[in-house]
């Protein structure tokens, strides 16, 4: 009995240990790491943007210790406050190896050029871009600078935009998996490489088509930065890759030195005794609050984020040590809802960056989207690197939308359907059976095989009333013909720029411009208080939820696991999970995705 309570004491030490002491500790942290520190005069600002960049700031404490709380708004924000504080001097930026998202390069190059405006130089310092990446979009965001360094010997592949699709048809034929799926259009091709071995005429027209807008958004823009024509500028580009001297005696790099040289070079800018201090160390920026111009009684514009593929629920971090995002439904509609109620809030800007989602997650964010016009609140969505699928779906009856040149939108279009795996795992002995009781389509979903023709008719038909749905919307928030939504709709991307001439966005542009546009529909006149309403979660609510894992994952993870262990059915399990979790508006739950 005494070695029993003995063992209960060191079960329940251990709990006090591992939920309470280590949660404790962790949110000490936080605090010490969130504290600002002291800034010198003459402070010049190192920006590295080599690490992963999100759109928006990352919401949950423990996003801190990722190394991944750099965002382009969180960029955009602290320039906007340090381009009107005495003590920073300017800004070195290290850019990153393997590319800038399109649109984030977008937005960047106007806060860029804005700090410049200020008076303010930026040095960027380059250790080679390479065409593996966005590079196009890289050199666009260096240009926006005024002067870009190269590390010596680096490279310089600013050549053009490639992109490669791996196709599995064969592979899934020859291992019997089965990819039951329909999709609405020829150009809604998430699916494509699983139906298909190459790319369709619609995908390849599509990716072109898009791909095409983004680069001469890169090169238009960097051209008329560096002072020279749009065509010459891709003629010296494209017969590329070049050295890095090769590249400054081209005239598209201004220096080739090392990052110590680039340092001492801007620090003598600021002045004498000027020091360098880490982007994230700079004191002066609070939340929307810096750039505001606003005070406690002025008007407020709500601000409110969505980043990552939309789903139903509550918390917005699938893995919070990992920091993907995740826009959920109900987190979001709240957010609305408390805007809409706070009499101060005069109008909502909506960040979104999304290629799409779960359908009835997305129904239920533009349900609080029509709810504030009905207020009289207007709604002004900022669109970031995507406003896709469903992400265009909790964007389309927004009082105005703005989109960066280079934002990926559009892809109004629905796809769905399953693996069957039941003959794939026979070849391993694992024997999938079912019963079902109730309907025909009860068991529609079951990997054992594919649906039935029944079954199949009946999705069929259920696809075509949530894709026609997705059309009236849109006809009806962007007042388009049903017939011109159907003609630009069936699935296809478009970039922002191509997006505006087409009626699906109204301008093009950053988060600032949308602030303006949203206070101009409220009719505030003079500052606005910029306030973010999105919902926060708790410390404590995210070391719970990154802790706790369910009976049915561990039944789930186990079996996997032991399948595993053969080469080609851990192959067969890998592309089939892939499948699942493909983002280009599929939802990882539901059978149907946008």
């Amino acid at each position: 009995m005494k070695q029993f309570f003995i063992t209960i004491a060191g079960v329940f030490a251990g709990l006090m240990l591992f939920f309470v002491i280590v949660p404790m500790v962790f949110l000490a942290a936080i605090v010490v790491s969130a504290r600002p520190r002291p800034l010198a005069p003459r402070s010049i600002l190192v920006l590295d943007l080599r690490a992963p960049l999100t759109d928006q700031t990352p919401r949950n404490p423990l996003a801190l210790f990722t190394g991944r709380s750099l965002s382009v708004l969180g960029i955009e924000e602290t320039l906007r406050a340090a381009e009107k504080d005495s003590r920073v001097g300017g800004l070195l930026v290290r850019l990153p190896e393997g590319g800038t998202e399109p649109a984030a390069a977008d937005e960047l190059s106007l806060a860029f050029k804005d700090f410049r405006a200020h008076g303010k130089p930026i040095l960027v310092h380059s250790q080679g871009i390479y065409a593996a990446g966005m590079a196009p979009s890289t050199y666009e965001l260096a240009a926006a600078s005024g002067d870009i360094w190269m590390q010596p010997g680096s490279s310089f592949q600013v050549t053009g935009l490639a992109r490669e699709e791996i196709f599995f048809h064969d592979f899934f034929r020859r291992h019997a998996v089965v990819p039951d799926f329909q999709q609405r259009y020829e150009y809604k091709t998430a699916i494509n490489p699983y139906l298909y071995d190459d790319f369709t005429s619609a995908q390849r027209l599509s990716d072109l088509s898009w791909m095409g807008s983004i680069y001469d958004t890169a090169t238009g823009e960097a051209a008329g930065d560096r002072g020279r024509a749009p065509l010459a500028l891709r003629s010296v580009l494209e017969a590329g890759p070049y050295t890095a001297e090769e590249a400054r005696a081209k005239g598209l790099v201004d220096s080739v030195g090392d990052l110590r040289g680039a340092e001492q070079t801007i620090l003598a800018k600021a002045g004498r005794g000027a020091t360098l201090v880490e982007f994230g160390d700079y004191d002066g920026r609070t939340r929307f609050q810096a750039r505001s111009g606003g005070f406690a009684g002025d008007p407020t514009v709500a601000v409110i984020t969505a980043e990552g593929v939309i789903m139903t629920g509550k918390d917005g971090v699938d893995n919070p040590f990992e920091g993907e995002r995740a826009i959920r439904s109900d987190k979001v509609s709240r957010a609305f809802y408390r805007a809409i109620d706070d009499s101060a809030v005069k109008a909502i800007v909506f960040r979104v960056s999304s290629p799409g989602g779960s359908d009835t997650a997305s129904e239920q964010i533009l349900a609080a989207v029509r709810a504030a016009k009905a207020a009289g609140k207007p709604v002004v969505v900022s669109m970031g690197t995507y406003g896709a699928s469903g992400g265009y779906w909790i964007a389309c009856q927004a009082s105005r939308i703005i989109a960066e040149p280079s934002t990926i939108t559009g892809s109004i279009g629905v796809f769905g359907g399953k693996f069957a795996l039941g003959e794939a795992l026979g070849k391993f002995g694992v024997n999938m059976r079912g019963l079902k009781v109730g309907g025909d389509f009860s068991d529609a979903y079951s990997a054992r095989g594919p649906m039935t023709p029944s079954q199949r008719a009946a999705f069929s038909a259920l696809v075509d009333r949530i894709y026609d749905g997705f059309i009236g919307r849109v006809a009806s928030g962007r007042r388009l013909p049903i017939e011109r939504v159907q003609q630009i709709a069936r699935g296809r991307v478009w970039t922002g720029v191509q997006a505006k001439e087409l009626g699906l966005v109204d301008e093009l542009g950053g988060f600032y411009l949308a602030v303006d546009r949203a206070k101009a529909l409220a009719g505030i006149k003079g500052p606005a208080r910029l306030e973010g309403f999105d919902v926060e979660t708790s410390p404590f609510e995210t070391l719970q939820h990154a802790l706790g894992v369910s009976a049915q994952t561990v039944r789930v993870l186990s079996a996997v696991a032991w399948l595993a262990q053969d080469p080609t059915a851990r192959s067969t399990i890998e592309a089939a999970q892939q499948a699942r979790l493909r983002s280009q508006g599929a939802t990882v739950l539901a059978p149907i995705g946008y």
